[in-house]
């Protein structure tokens, strides 16, 4: 579920999932795409925080089993729509958003975090993006948001090694803005967000939808789009996907064909 809290023209968004590790089910997707679309009726909210429950995982991800693998004759497949709608509503939020990494995050969690305009992260987190582990061509317009947020160079990184960042590679690699001492995350979060909550909000609109325009030059054309779900669907209908799946469950190193 996700928990609403507002104070001082902020809302603080928990996502609330302790027993599947915060994951991102469709449910609380669309009911972050909700919320969101309700603040934006009005100014009363002028900065939003999301975060994840407990102090371990901010969010573990879209779940690995919800995943569809499509036999070679099977349907087409493609990223869950709910969870494009909500990430596509948080990169258009009128006003800040920011990402209060209170523990790890991977996958469709560390994407989330790309999408909100500030990330601010507890020193002991760990961020992974690890679909080619899986055997998944990651979608284009996830990649293209990790490009927005961290840059080509960073995003090649971030994907061909699939690796697992920590500690201050994660501010100095761009990957976060700050990183501060667990106990003092809430306190300088909270500030952090009041300081944006306290300038113009006309101002804090008319900048964000700037920055977008630039943003919205690097649009994938039909063709470009095209192409990449063809790359997508050959993932798809791969024996490594299958591998990856089973080897995550199963905890241990995939072996991969390339078929």
């Amino acid at each position: 579920m996700l928990v609403v809290e507002k104070k001082d023209f902020i809302a603080f968004l928990t996502i609330d999932y302790p027993e599947k590790r915060n994951a991102l089910t469709p449910e609380l997707l669309l009911d972050l795409h909700n919320t969101l679309e309700g603040f934006s009726k009005n100014d009363d909210v002028r900065c939003v925080v999301i975060k994840g429950s407990g102090n371990k995982v901010f969010s573990s991800g879209f779940d690995i089993s919800a995943i569809p693998v499509a036999p070679l004759s099977g349907a087409r497949q493609k990223a869950p729509e709910t969870l494009l709608q909500a990430f596509d509503t948080i990169k258009n939020f009128a006003y800040p958003t920011i990402a209060m990494l209170n523990g790890h995050a991977f996958g469709a969690g560390f994407n989330l975090c790309a999408c909100c305009d500030i990330r601010i992260a507890a020193d002991d987190i760990k961020l992974g993006m690890t679909p080619a582990r899986l055997g998944v061509a990651y979608h284009p317009k996830g990649i293209q948001q990790f490009i927005e947020a961290f840059g080509i160079a960073r995003t090649k990184e971030i994907f061909f090694t699939a690796g697992i960042f920590q500690s201050k590679a994660l501010v100095q690699k761009g990957i976060v803005n700050h990183m501060v001492p667990r106990q003092e995350l809430e306190m300088f979060t909270h500030a952090y967000a009041k300081k944006i909550t306290q300038n113009a909000p006309l101002s804090l609109k008319g900048i964000k939808k700037i920055i977008t325009m630039f943003e919205n030059d690097m649009a994938l054309n039909q063709k470009n789009l095209d192409q990449a779900d063809q790359l997508m669907q050959k993932c798809f209908q791969s024996d490594d996907l299958k591998e990856g799946q089973k080897a995550f469950l199963e905890k241990r190193s995939p072996e991969f064909t390339g078929k």
